[in-house]
Order: C-alpha cells, then structure tokens, then sequence
C-alpha cells in the first residue's frame, strides 16, 4: 500500500462528527507509516462505486471502505477486476466482513493492522437478479447474500429507520417477521463441490455464505464458510416450520450445531433460484433477494462465483488464516 484512498458515508450513524474524527485518526496513522493518504466523503447512494473507479484511475492502489458492511459493499462494486485493493475500516452497525478479518474496531488500531496486512486475491459472490423495473440486474458480495425471508426483512427496513435504530432494528423486525410467518416456497438448482453432481430443492430460504465469523451473537452462522475458499457455503431452509427456523437460530447464538433433516449445508459453485410453479388459479408470491445485508431485487437469481476477483488487504490475524493454520 503505496496510495490509500479512504471513502466513508458522512450520513450514515447518528454521531457522524465522531465518524469524520475516526476516518482522519485512521489517515492519521497510516500517514506516518509513510503512505500517502487521501479521505473522500461519498456523495450519495451508491456513489462509492463511481468515486472507487475514479480514484483506481488516478493511481490509488488502495481503496479503504471506512463504514459497515453497506458501505463495504458500495465500494467493492467498483474495485471487482481491478488491480487496486481494498482495506476496511470498520465504523458501521455490522462489520462481518470486518469481524471475520480480526480487525479491531477502535480506528488507529485497524489503520495499523492494515499499514502491515498482505493482499489476498479472493473469490467474489455475484448474484444476479430482477429489480423494480424488472430488469436484471447484479452486485458482487464478499459476506454474504439471501433469498427469502431474510430478503424480505431488509427489503421492510428503510434506511432512516436503520440509522435511527441501528441492530435493534433489525432483532425487532426479524422477530416480527418469524412470528408472521407465511413462509413463500421456491426452487434451488445448484452444482454440490461436496457431492460433485447437479441438485434441486424446494426451499423457503437460501443463504448463500462466505465467511465463518460474523461477529456479534451469530458468530457461526454457516460452520464450513471459509472466505479463502473458490466456492460458497449454502444453507437451504427446507422446512416452513417456525419452531426448526427458531431452533437453529438459537443453536447457532449458543454454539450448538443441532443436526435437522430440513436445514442442510453444503458447498456450491453456481446457484439458480426460480419461482415455485403456482397451482391453476393462484398468484405467484413475489420472493426477495439480497446481497450483503442490502435489499437487491426478486426472483429470479443467479449466483456465481468469481474466482481471484478480488485484492483484499488480511491482517495475519485474520479469523479465516487462523483457522487453516490451526
């Protein structure tokens, strides 16, 4: 890292003094490693794209997302296929990506980790999918994407009341959302690395992950999701049941690895979700996707894999290095 550009959302959070603070003490820190530093403020929704593939053409070989998971997934919208890198800062409501990385939350601390950290080449996720205007369209993802009753959680939360509320908006909403139930089945097609064949299933809800720790009390979502792997860990919710969706939600907050016949995982390269046939006389129910905790579209989906995509900055205590050496 010769040229760091660092690119944060002066809107997002409810300090956003503190926000701008903790951006310049991150500068601050990489600029007496020697690096020369540059901080720019994003100019609105889904600006961060556009500004990454500016400052990639004006020599930035770096380019630190400083934010949550959100503004991480902007900025990797423009750096997928380029030869500069990306660092991250973590300042938003959820890291996972950062949390994964064993980065520290307090901001001189992770502008060290990074002023030593290695550039990894790593797969990236694309999802490709229908949007409001029913074109398709896709994003890269580096945590993870869904279809289903996830989707349908982010795509009830709107921005303003995400700032405002923050991780208790998004339990509140949840638990609202598991208790109404009405869980809307689709199909799976996908190619099994495990089993290496073809396979197709009925799910009411598709994770699709790429990393293990996702910090905060789902730690362990997906055992077996590994961020240095070429393909993805999926977890395929074959069940309509409150009470098996509940359970292993729980397991998963305490560390339990309950075994269900209806919730299996399994690794995957490519991924295609199509729209359950509707029986004669009834309407087929729309079912939502999304991509690194930000609502994307419906169905249907493609999911792929992009090998060495990607040039991402990995502390050597990285959660996801640890593990292989261990």
């Amino acid at each position: 890292m010769k040229r760091a550009a660092l690119l944060y959302n002066p809107r997002s959070g409810q300090n956003q003094a503190r926000r701008q603070a903790d951006v310049e003490r991150a500068a601050s820190v990489l600029r007496s490693t020697g690096i020369e530093v540059f901080t720019e403020a994003t100019t609105g929704p889904r600006s961060a794209e556009q500004q990454t593939r500016r400052l990639i053409s004006e020599g930035f070989d770096t380019i630190v997302a400083c934010g949550g998971d959100g503004t991480v997934h902007d900025v990797l919208q423009g750096l997928v296929g380029s030869p500069a890198a990306l660092g991250v800062i973590p300042l938003g409501t959820a890291n996972s990506l950062a949390c994964d990385l064993g980065l520290s939350r307090d901001p001189a601390k992770v502008a060290t980790q990074l002023a030593s950290a290695a550039v990894r080449s790593i797969a990236v996720g694309q999802i490709e999918f229908e949007n409001k205007a029913r074109e398709r369209e896709s994003r890269y993802f580096t945590v993870a994407a869904g279809i289903g009753l996830d989707a349908f959680l982010f795509y009830r939360l709107n921005a303003a009341f995400k700032k405002r509320w923050g991780m208790a908006a998004y339990c509140g909403e949840s638990l609202r959302v598991w208790a109404r139930g009405g869980y809307q089945p689709f199909v799976v097609d996908w190619f099994d690395t495990d089993r290496n064949k073809n396979r197709s299933e009925e799910v009411t809800q598709l994770l699709a992950v790429r990393i293990l720790d996702f910090g905060g009390v789902l730690r362990h979502l997906a055992p077996g999701a590994d961020l240095l792997r070429d393909d993805i860990r999926l977890v395929l919710f074959k069940t309509s049941s409150r009470a098996r969706y509940l359970r292993f939600v729980t397991g998963r907050m305490v560390g339990r690895d309950w075994q269900d016949r209806y919730i299996e995982m399994v690794h995957a390269s490519q991924v295609s979700c199509r729209p359950k046939d509707a029986g004669l006389g009834q309407r087929r129910q729309t079912v939502y996707a999304e991509a690194d905790g930000e609502w994307v579209g419906r169905l249907p989906v493609t999911i792929r894999m992009l090998p060495n995509a990607l040039n991402l900055l990995v502390p050597e205590t990285a959660s996801c290095l640890l593990r292989r050496r261990d």
